[in-house]
């Protein structure tokens, strides 16, 4: 008998310690959790603003609410990203051993708005882009710094596994054609982006983004997909357009190619695989306009695609408004000119005539704008600037 207050101190004993490392490990917990989101804030605080932020108290999961990101000076909306909530799954161990690796995040009915400036660059979350810039930075990691100043910083190193887009819509502003700058609407828009390393940049990345267009009497559906070496700017890419509103990108393939007819209706499919290898790029691809309709102009010197309008409005009803245009872009990235070859440019030329049925007379007439215009029209679908005008002689 003498044995057992002995065993029920031990016991006491065991069940203290049990307990005393349980309340340790909720502690630990709580710390990480709120490290976890003190980490959140102050990497959201330069760009933008979310009205809750809520960490799993398991550390799985991260959830913000209401988030918007600031827009910088001259920008066409009031933010360059509003999302009704947007989900973050962190790796625990990374985040123990202080490092970011983030195995998923989502963002949830989404508005993104994308400018093109008008030398023909893409502007994409300019704030955010610059602030992972400066992370990324030499001696802007926590290693290097101490104090307030190194509690502020996130390790340099990040990677991100996967990051979706689920019910958005993404907001079209293109200063390269027009002033106020041309607007095209992308909604219902679903993507994800696929292995994310910084600041290196160096692996492929998957992208794959899929939308609706919205056009003045139609809709129609646009996809991209492929991977992109953003260090190396290597990239291999499907673009596909079905059912697109011509009116809508009329400015890229239409009015840039040298089309003074207006075009009063019509949808088009873009078919175009691209790959850019060493900064040279090499993309076939195919066009098809269906149901094509011109206003029908008394004036001789219209044209469209330089054949006369007249002659075009009549072939056009006589092929039921469908014409299809196969092309091949080859060029090198860092020539400025980025000219295409002439003997293509004689190939598109006849082409459209020999799918509308027009002499080739017709075409002759504006042959060398009509080159340079489709160029530049095509350029524009792939956001290169256009090439600068010959010097007249």
């Amino acid at each position: 008998m003498a044995m057992l207050p002995r065993k029920r101190a031990w016991v006491i004993a065991a069940i203290a310690v049990v307990l005393l490392a349980l309340l340790a490990a909720f502690g630990a917990l709580y710390a990480l959790q709120r490290e976890a989101k003190s980490y959140v804030e102050r990497a959201l605080a330069p760009v933008g603003t979310a009205a809750h932020i809520e960490v799993a108290f398991d550390l799985t999961s991260i959830e913000l609410t209401g988030v918007r990101l600031k827009p910088p000076p001259n920008w066409p909306t009031a933010d360059t990203l509003h999302a009704a909530r947007i989900t973050i799954a962190p790796d625990l161990r990374a985040l123990l051993a202080h490092r970011v690796h983030i195995r998923d995040v989502t963002v949830h009915d989404f508005t993104m708005t994308v400018v093109r400036r008008a030398n023909g660059s893409i502007v994409l979350l300019p704030n955010l882009r610059a602030a992972l810039a400066q992370s990324a930075a030499p001696g802007s990691g926590t290693s290097g710094a101490s104090g307030a100043a190194g509690e502020s910083m996130l390790p340099r190193e990040k990677v991100i596994d996967h990051i979706g887009f689920e019910n958005g819509v993404f907001e079209f502003y293109d200063r390269s054609i027009s002033t106020p700058p041309w607007h095209v609407t992308v909604n219902r828009a679903q993507g994800s982006v696929d292995h994310v390393h910084l600041p290196a940049l160096a692996e492929p990345t998957n992208v794959s983004v899929t939308g609706s267009v919205v056009g003045p009497t139609h809709t129609g559906r646009v996809s991209f997909e492929g991977w992109v070496q953003i260090a190396s700017k290597d990239s291999q890419t499907h673009t596909t357009l079905r059912g697109v509103d011509i009116r809508t990108i009329d400015p890229y393939l239409l009015k840039k190619a040298g089309a003074q007819a207006d075009v009063t209706g019509g949808t088009l499919d873009l078919d175009l695989s691209a790959t850019v290898k060493g900064y040279r790029l090499h993309a076939p691809g195919a066009v098809t306009l269906h149901n094509l309709q011109l206003k029908e102009s008394a004036n001789p010197v219209d044209t469209f695609l330089s054949i006369p309008t007249r002659a075009a409005v009549a072939a056009l009803k006589t092929h039921k408004g469908d014409i299809t245009l196969h092309f091949v872009l080859d060029g090198n990235l860092r020539d400025p000119k980025f000219k295409l070859n002439e003997s293509l440019m004689t190939e598109l030329r006849a082409g459209f005539a020999q799918a509308l049925g027009v002499s080739a007379e017709g075409v002759a007439k504006g042959a060398g704008q009509t080159a340079k215009g489709i160029a530049d029209a095509l350029r524009n679908l792939l956001g290169q600037p256009a090439a600068p005008a010959p010097a007249s002689k």
